[in-house]
């Protein structure tokens, strides 16, 4: 079995639970198995490196160091923001000695950069567990047309972010569509900004973001969005009423996180996926797919 460090964050128990139930589900029933950090604290998000450039260090660089305590090598974060964070201290303090002994100074455990940042939808999509996927599907998903959305975050800048994908047109989630059986749509839209935590001080902006997207992909011809950050998925799910008010349209298109859809074609319950957590009903698109 296949093993990972696991970071929750604070929205894969709370705001996007959803990801957090399908991600576990999804990795047992591939034999992955995500051990999540212990006594972990929070990353940082977007607050900590616009107040404080050494507190924005030394939050993810204690998760980092907490994870060595763990028998893996490398570490993953479903939340982009998350991932944006371990990066940025992958990237600083392994090029600037100096700056790693200052924060290790300020934590209980020294940061060693021993386990590596691994990009999440990386651990679904290299061509070994991929060829797992299709051999366990069991529903696939014909039919279904999905516009797949990175968001920002996971893609750029890509010498930061450790992006293993084209980061103007990445591909990792459209493989992982393609092998469920369902049909990733060609988009333009799919690594432009949703607002993310914009939503709280520029809401206005942030749903003009939102409706772009979320336009984009209905002239695409996409049945759903399918997301793989949590602030991503909220926005964009819950922001369409705040839409249909300011631009008098109605999209009403879910947009469940991509384990829920690996989920669902390998047959596994849809309530124990989260999916009716979301938003916008997806009722209509698990008819689709031939699911009650």
């Amino acid at each position: 079995m296949t093993k990972y460090a696991f970071y929750p964050g604070c929205s894969l128990e709370t705001g996007g639970i959803e990801y957090g139930m399908s991600s576990q589900a999804v990795a047992k029933a591939l034999g992955i198995e995500l051990l999540e950090v212990p006594d972990w604290n929070c990353c940082g998000a977007s607050s900590a490196h616009m107040t404080d450039h050494l507190l924005s260090l030394a939050l993810p660089a204690r998760i980092l160091a907490l994870a060595e305590t763990l028998p893996v090598t490398e570490i993953v974060a479903p939340c982009a923001a998350c991932h944006a964070r371990f990066a940025a201290v992958e990237y600083e303090l392994g090029r600037d000695e100096e700056l790693k002994q200052k924060v290790n100074s300020l934590l209980e455990r020294p940061y060693t950069g021993k386990v590596k940042l691994r990009y999440y939808l990386d651990i679904f999509s290299n061509p070994e567990t991929l060829s797992e996927i299709e051999k366990k599907v069991k529903r696939p998903l014909k039919g279904l047309k999905v516009a797949c959305y990175y968001g920002c975050l996971f893609v750029k800048p890509p010498k930061i972010v450790n992006f293993v994908d084209d980061p103007e047109d990445p591909q990792s989630m459209d493989n992982i569509i393609r092998a469920l059986g369902a049909e990733p749509v060609q988009w333009p839209y799919k690594t432009e900004c949703c607002g993310a935590s914009l939503g709280v001080t520029l809401e206005d902006h942030c749903t003009k973001l939102c409706n772009d997207i979320l336009r984009f992909a209905r002239d695409s011809g996409a049945d759903c969005i399918v997301a793989a950050c949590p602030l991503c998925q909220a926005n964009l799910d819950m922001r369409q009423v705040t839409v249909e008010k300011k631009y008098g349209v109605s999209y009403r298109m879910p947009i469940p996180f991509f384990t829920q859809l690996i989920g669902l074609a390998l047959g596994l319950d849809p309530k124990t996926l989260g999916f009716p957590k979301l938003f916008v009903d997806p009722v209509g698109m698990l008819k689709k797919v031939g699911v009650a």
